[in-house]
Parts: C-alpha cells; sequence; structure tokens
C-alpha cells in the first residue's frame, strides 16, 4: 500500500507532493532556497526584485533550475514607488527562461495581461476579501490570502486568518492558499479543513539549513516567542510585522511620539532596505528592519526543507486523520 498523501488544486496542477508554498522574501528567496523547497515537494519562489535586474533574474532563474527540475514559481511585487522597475520586463524575463507560476503582490495590471497571455498561473496575494473578489473578476487562478499574523504587510483591517479563511471559502470561485501565521503541518491541516488548497510559509522556510540569511539570524527566530514581533508604518497606514529590535523599538517609539503628525522621513533612515539587507548578510538581529510574522513563536529547530516538508506533510495527515476519527456514525 502506498503511503497516504494529500492532493489539493494546488499539488494536482502545480505537481507539487505536498500543498506548501514558500512566500516571495526580499533578499531571501534565491535559487538555492527556492530549489531546496521544490526538491522537497513544496513550491519554491525566487523573488523577482531581489536581482537588480531582470537579466539579473534570468540568471537566477538558470541557476535554479540546475539545482532542481521541479517546478519553481516567481514573485513580482508591485509597489507604489517614484522610480518603479520596469515590471514588464522582469516578467517577461521570467516567462522567457520557463517560468509557468507566478505569484504577485499588489497592481498586478501592469504585468497580469503578459503573463496570462503566456498561459502561466498567477497567484496573487490579498489582505482582505474585498481585493480577492477583484482579483478573481481580473483572471487570477489562484488567492493567497494573507491574514493579520503574517510578515510584512497584513492590510489595515486586522482581519485575522481564521476569518479570511472562511471569507474566502465562503464567496470565492477559485482556489485560494492560506498566508500568514503557519508553520507546521496542524495549521496546514486547519487551513486545509477552511477550505484553502495550500499554505504559504515564509518566516518557517526562512528558518532552514538552505534560507540564505545568516545563522545567527535563524539563532534568533528560534529563540524567540510570540510577543517577539511589532507593527511599524501603522500612523502611515502602510504597516508592517517585523521583528521586535531595538530599531524597530525606536520607530515605535518616534510614531508614538509624532502620532497623526508623523511623516515618512521621521523614520527613513532606522527603515532603509539596505539596512535590513544587512541584517540578513551580516547576522546582527538590530542592524536594521527585518519582516517576522508570529510564527517565530512558533519555530525550535533549523531543520533542512527536507525535514521540515516531510514533517509538515506527516503532522498534517496525523491531524487529518486524527480529526476524522472524531466523526462517529449514528445508529
Amino acid at each position: 500500500m502506498s503511503p497516504a498523501a494529500i492532493e489539493t488544486w494546488f499539488t494536482k496542477t502545480l505537481g507539487v507532493k505536498y500543498p506548501v508554498m514558500q512566500g516571495g522574501m526580499q533578499w531571501v528567496g534565491r535559487a538555492e532556497l527556492a530549489a531546496a523547497v521544490s526538491n522537497a515537494g513544496g513550491l519554491g519562489t525566487l523573488t523577482a526584485l531581489t536581482q537588480p535586474t531582470p537579466e539579473a533574474l534570468r540568471e537566477e532563474i538558470r541557476k535554479a533550475k540546475k539545482l532542481t527540475d521541479k517546478p519553481i514559481a516567481v514573485n513580482i511585487t508591485l509597489l507604489p514607488s517614484m522610480r518603479p522597475p520596469n515590471y514588464e520586463s522582469y516578467a517577461q524575463a521570467a516567462l522567457d527562461e520557463g517560468i509557468k507560476i507566478f505569484e504577485t503582490a499588489g497592481n498586478m495590471a501592469p504585468i497580469l495581461p503578459i503573463i496570462k497571455k503566456n498561459g502561466a498561473i498567477v497567484i496573487h496575494k490579498c489582505v482582505n476579501l474585498k481585493h480577492a473578489l477583484i482579483a478573481q473578476r481580473k483572471g487570477v487562478d489562484c488567492i493567497s490570502i494573507d491574514g493579520f499574523e503574517c510578515a510584512g504587510h497584513p492590510g489595515e483591517d486586522d482581519f485575522p486568518g481564521l476569518i479570511l479563511l472562511s471569507l474566502c471559502r465562503q464567496q470565492l470561485k477559485i482556489p485560494f492558499i492560506a498566508s500568514g501565521g503557519f508553520a507546521d503541518g496542524y495549521g496546514l491541516a486547519a487551513a486545509l479543513t477552511l477550505g484553502a488548497t495550500a499554505v504559504n510559509m515564509g518566516t518557517r522556510i526562512m528558518c532552514t539549513v538552505e534560507s540564505p540569511i545568516h545563522h545567527k539570524i535563524k539563532e534568533t527566530i528560534v529563540a524567540s516567542d510570540e510577543y517577539s514581533t511589532t507593527h511599524i508604518f501603522r500612523p502611515l497606514r502602510n504597516t508592517s510585522r517585523v521583528y521586535k529590535n531595538s530599531v524597530a523599538k525606536e520607530v515605535n517609539r518616534i510614531e508614538k511620539e509624532k502620532r497623526e503628525n508623523l511623516k515618512f522621513e521621521d523614520v527613513a533612515p532606522l527603515v532603509a532596505g539596505t539596512r535590513g539587507r544587512t541584517v540578513y548578510e551580516n547576522g546582527d538581529p538590530d542592524a536594521g528592519i527585518w519582516t517576522a510574522g508570529l510564527t517565530v513563536g512558533l519555530i525550535h529547530d533549523i531543520p533542512t526543507c527536507q525535514v521540515l516538508l516531510e514533517r509538515i506533510g506527516s503532522e498534517a495527515i496525523e491531524a487529518l486523520t486524527t480529526v476524522n476519527g472524531l466523526v462517529k456514525s449514528k445508529l
């Protein structure tokens, strides 16, 4: 008898073993990690804008393909900017290199037509049902719904995943992925029970052997608890969940002091992206702002991606089997 397996739209359509997607993480979603996740049976994701140019993205995709023959996705996040990158060129570079799965976030309008014209699958990240319904109307294939628990930007509504997943189950006609607050197979089982086709994990996969961040940051995550993150930029209505280090605490102090008079310029030197990159490269958790989800409280080790995905799969099957055993037929 073959071992038990979980089969969903995500596993069948994308050709992966486990309904687990690696989140697209700035400075983290590189070839080695994406390939390791895909080789382990999940869906690895390259973060396009980690690369300085579309040509650099091409090279990163080629590097990943030398490390795995499994499917990988490319994340393209489109945010308001005074000098936005050429998103269309990034999308075209990925398509030229044979990428068939894209994770998008923000205003996907500039790249959605070119991706769909080439027959690729689009998984669009949303933080509320309203945006998910709009994305569905625009023709995306799947929604990745981000709850309040997530690392990075959860929106301004503070909706937890438990409610968002149920709303999606009730009203969406396309598959949806649960994102934010997932770190093990029990969370995966819960998400599947609520109607999700898979889970998206960022912080948990960031804390693996193959993750390209400094080992001291991984050790910091393991030593953390559920109180170890904070929100910044709330007064600016651009809320982001980050690790609660000395820099984040200083940002929070300035936000409290300035209140409604806060301008981005008041905190800009503290939150520069180059400082966050230094955290991952040099291993000093207080060097800058870095994103982390509430799942830091659930992470207690630094496994390989293979060990992590196998454990998540086994835990989910055990949890689903146990729950199924609670159902008793009435005479």
